[in-house]
């Protein structure tokens, strides 16, 4: 039995460091039922600039609302419905009964904690990287009915944008989307060498370590698997999100 790879550079000890399989991010996200100016009930309307992102439905009736490349779109969510979009795609949940309760998954475990969403706001505000930051940032140390206040006001900004966005997509969809992932990869542009180093630590490392292995097992070695173990870890409570309520587990354990 032949190794095409030592074992002294079997990486399965870096996979437990690398965070969750697949290098995805976990989270659990109870929408907002707070009404809006449209007469509907829902989170704030983003974008992520690099990460795809899907829900699980764990219960209730919604929808989310999604303007992308194809078009405005709105996809119904119910009880073990499964959806997921790219990055670029404007998407806004919208909670029907109140009780929309959802499971997301995100690529590239590591960066939706670091900025990788842009919030639809206008797009005088999009254009002005520290009027961005003061309308996107709650306050750190506020009580509870502050702080809703605070992501209420947030959320109405960002569905300000957004009517405006979907306006100007009935008749120029190209252009206006071109000119809102211009203005977001403009505010997310000084971030990058520190998601490259997320992303080399975490989601690339089990790529290559899959690859890796796939030599041990082509050469009828068992490779990684005689580094096998368990990780576990905790959620870090409920916060108030862009969509809702949001409880995060991280990655690390």
């Amino acid at each position: 039995m032949n190794d095409a790879v030592p074992q002294s550079r079997m990486p399965g000890g870096e996979l437990l460091d690398a965070g969750l399989p697949g290098g995805v991010a976990v989270s659990r996200l109870r929408v907002y039922d707070w009404p809006t100016a449209d007469g509907l009930s829902g989170g704030s309307p983003h974008l992520h600039t690099a990460s795809s992102e899907a829900y699980v439905v764990l219960g209730g009736h919604g929808r989310v609302q999604t303007l992308s490349s194809h078009g405005f779109a709105t996809t119904e969510l119910r009880p073990g419905t499964i959806a997921w979009f790219t990055p670029g795609t404007v998407h806004r949940l919208i909670n029907d009964d109140g009780a929309l309760d959802i499971l997301t998954l995100m690529s590239n475990a590591g960066l939706p904690e670091a900025g990788d969403a842009v919030l639809t706001f206008p797009p005088e505000i999009l254009a002005d990287a520290r009027s961005y930051a003061r309308h996107a940032a709650l306050p750190r140390s506020a009580a509870e009915e502050d702080l809703a206040d605070a992501a209420r006001r947030r959320r109405d900004l960002a569905l300000d944008g957004f009517a405006r966005l979907c306006a100007r997509a009935e008749t120029d969809l190209e252009g206006s989307l071109r000119e809102l992932h211009d203005a977001a990869a403009a505010l997310v542009a000084d971030r990058i060498p520190g998601w490259e180093a997320i992303v080399e630590a975490g989601p690339s490392v089990q790529v290559s370590t899959t690859l890796r292995q796939l030599e041990h097992l082509a050469n009828m070695s068992a490779g990684i698997m005689g580094e096998s173990g368990i990780r576990v870890t905790s959620d870090s409570g409920e916060r108030f999100g862009m969509c809702g309520r949001l409880t995060v587990w991280s990655s690390e354990s």
